[in-house]
């Protein structure tokens, strides 16, 4: 288990195989991480597919709309929906998508980030400047390894609970 030196700014995700601790990076991108909390914090991302996971890129996850295994669930348009919620405004930086970061998922428009991210499998540098990086995986990755591949997979990994580390 990971060092957590800020738990407001922690999430822990329960996988099928063990727990994946995120660090959040509000000095980087404050109204991604508040969302990311927001989410988190009403259940909204408990039981959601990992709906794109392509080897040696990425695994996407976090369509709070049709992406809930429990409920609605519809892995044909999983990856198409988002929260309630407004869209985020981009909030790009000069961090790099290296592995283990969280990237924001969105459309074409930079500024329709609303529920979706993705974490890199590698460094995918090719995404510098172009999707708002929130957050950095510091323990449980090789869980994020372990995600069943596809776009969509045939039998896809979810997030069992999504949690803020100070409210565990």
């Amino acid at each position: 288990m990971a060092e957590i030196k800020d738990p407001e700014n922690t999430i822990l995700m329960e996988l099928k195989d063990g727990t994946v601790t995120i660090e959040l990076l509000p000095d980087v991108a404050p109204k991604h991480a508040e969302r990311m909390k927001e989410l988190a914090r009403s259940g909204a991302y408990d039981n959601v597919c990992f709906h794109r996971v392509i080897d040696g890129f990425m695994a996407q996850t976090g369509d709070v709309e049709h992406g809930d295994m429990e409920d609605g669930f519809e892995i044909r348009r999983a990856g198409t929906g988002g929260s309630d919620l407004p869209d985020l405004p981009a909030e790009f930086s000069k961090l790099p998508h290296d592995r283990g970061t969280l990237g924001a998922a969105r459309s074409q428009n930079p500024n329709s980030a609303n529920s979706q991210f993705f974490i890199n499998f590698s460094d995918n540098h090719f995404l510098n400047g172009q999707y708002t990086v929130y957050g950095r995986v510091i323990s449980g990755m090789e869980h994020i390894d372990a995600i069943t591949r596809g776009e969509p997979p045939a039998s896809p990994d979810r997030m069992v609970s999504v949690k803020v580390a100070a409210d565990a």
